[in-house]
């Protein structure tokens, strides 16, 4: 029988890409690791890694246990979570994660809905951007996670993670009040020329910008990068340049922006590890926030 841990290291190969990747992610040394590898090869009794250079890749039937694996992981948090449902009641720590606009709108009115109705959860919460999601819930270090995407630049499904659709909603050009209107109609026409702010390199909001830029057939002149939207509004205002900004992060806008609606919508999730979804504190979380996304 396979050592399911020493199955995750291979998992975490194939995702991480190094040895010494591997083994910071679980605190390991690299060497430790090679040697858990190598045992896992030798219980297989085929070859699952081929050196190539310094590196060590998966060979086909490697690659082949690895997606073997995901199904088993999911099983487990499947068995898991049926435990904790015959165990009954809600109680235990649940660690939730999600992108700044969404801890504003959607995850706060969830919080106090879950501290009411199941007063046993302990709720942490952990502000962070989706790109880092997959990897937090695949390392425990969440349970459960606000994650999103752009109709026009689509995230790959992950096929650790299970998730259920809470809301999409407008993006908006922001610029400031002042600027000139295209008169076609074509808004992203009218700022092709303009400077513009847009997030981190890494970031959806970034790959966002460029997209949507590249769509309307030009290549964004950037100014200034900011990941935070209140903080874009504000260079919008002063006249800093334009940017895209969903409909949750708009708020209370400064009087000198003008937000202009276009045919983009951001699409939001609420994300968890294969086969956790029956789990009832997960379950519970994944309700409040539908709850809240409808309301």
């Amino acid at each position: 029988m396979l050592d399911v841990r020493r199955l995750r290291l291979l998992r975490d190969l194939a995702r991480l890409g190094t040895i010494a990747a591997v083994a910071e992610a679980h605190t390991y040394t690299p060497s430790a690791v090679s040697q858990q590898l190598a045992t896992l090869q030798r219980e297989a009794g085929v070859q699952l890694l081929e050196r190539a250079g310094r590196r060590v890749n998966l060979t086909p039937t490697g690659e082949t246990l690895v997606r073997h694996t995901e199904v088993v992981l999911a099983a487990l948090e499947a068995a898991d979570a049926t435990l904790a449902a015959a165990r009954g009641g809600l109680s235990g720590t649940v660690r939730i994660g999600a992108y700044p606009s969404a801890v504003r709108t959607l995850l706060l009115p969830a919080l106090v809905a879950l501290a009411r109705d199941h007063p046993a959860l302990d709720l942490m919460v952990t502000e962070l951007d989706p790109v880092a999601v997959p990897d937090a819930l695949r390392d425990r270090r969440l349970d459960v996670a606000l994650v999103h995407d752009y109709d026009i630049v689509p995230v790959e499904p992950d096929p650790a993670l299970d998730s259920a659709p809470l809301l999409d909603e407008l993006v908006f050009l922001a610029l400031p009040a002042g600027m000139d209107r295209d008169p076609d109609g074509d808004p992203m026409h009218s700022v092709r020329d303009a400077e513009w702010i847009v997030g981190s390199q890494g970031t959806l909001c970034h790959s966002l910008a460029l997209h949507a830029c590249e769509l309307a057939g030009f290549h964004p002149t950037v100014r200034h990068h900011a990941d935070d939207f209140a903080a874009m509004l504000a260079l919008v205002a002063a006249g800093q340049g334009v940017g895209l900004v969903p409909q949750l992060a708009v708020g209370h806008p400064p009087t000198e922006v003008r937000l202009v609606p276009l045919a983009i919508k951001r699409r939001t999730r609420v994300a968890y590890r294969r086969g956790a979804g029956g789990h009832p504190a997960v379950a519970a979380c994944v309700a409040a926030l539908r709850a809240v996304s409808h309301a």
